[in-house]
């Protein structure tokens, strides 16, 4: 996996992926940024929430559940020194579908953080890492 990051101007950056995909980040005001783009940090935390609703549906549709819409909810703490790790993670799924098996949607969410999610198992040597969800009917 490759991927570049080309400064902008002030503190801002284009992230370009090895897939070819880009992304505006850039730093607060009060650091020189213009708050033209997502800040890096929370690049993170948008990544680790992608990886493991990617990972959830992908088990859920393997267990042939009709999911027809998923939200993660993510809260973050950091710390308050630098380097300023992430400290403290919390998922909040939401999922909505028909007839949804709370234990699939359990085991999923378990498998994601405990076995496939690289992106929440590495934060998660620094943060302590919590999930849980909330099924709505379709």
């Amino acid at each position: 996996m490759k991927a570049r990051v080309k400064w902008i101007d002030g503190v801002a950056m284009l992230g370009e992926s090895g897939s070819g995909h880009g992304v505006v980040m850039d730093g607060p005001p009060e650091l020189g940024g213009r708050n033209v783009g997502v800040r890096p940090m929370e690049m993170l935390l948008l990544g680790m929430g992608g990886c493991t609703q990617f990972d959830v549906l992908l088990i859920l549709r393997k267990a042939r559940q009709a999911v027809t819409d998923c939200v993660v909810e993510l809260e973050a703490e950091r710390a308050a020194e630098d380097p300023k790790v992430f400290t403290r993670i919390h998922a909040h799924f939401i999922l909505t579908g028909k007839g949804l098996d709370p234990k699939r949607v359990e085991t999923a969410i378990r498998l994601s953080a405990e076995k496939y999610c690289s992106a929440s198992i590495m934060l998660g040597a620094t943060a302590t890492v919590t999930h849980d969800f909330e099924i709505r009917e379709d």
